[in-house]
């Protein structure tokens, strides 16, 4: 799966999970400081990535991960 798809499922489970637009999420936002997600939707979103790539992530390392852009990193490099 390209980068640009992952990005793009990506930016849908965010707004889905913090309830922001979709026009707010840009690849250098930050969750906490530009999307307002606080502790426990860092860990929902961490969960519904897996569900959305049916993968299973180290929670440790996928919390660390702290913008948009990283996401989608840490999940391509996952899937690959």
């Amino acid at each position: 799966m390209d980068r640009e798809k992952i990005k793009d499922r990506v930016i849908e489970v965010i707004a889905k999970v913090l309830d922001v637009n979709e026009d707010q999420i840009t690849p250098d936002a930050n969750f906490i400081f530009d999307l307002g997600a606080d502790s426990s939707q860092s860990i929902e979103l961490v969960a519904a990535f897996e569900e959305e790539f049916e993968i299973e992530m180290d929670e440790d390392s996928a919390l660390g991960v702290q913008t948009v852009s990283g996401a989608v990193e840490f999940i391509a490099n996952y899937l690959e």
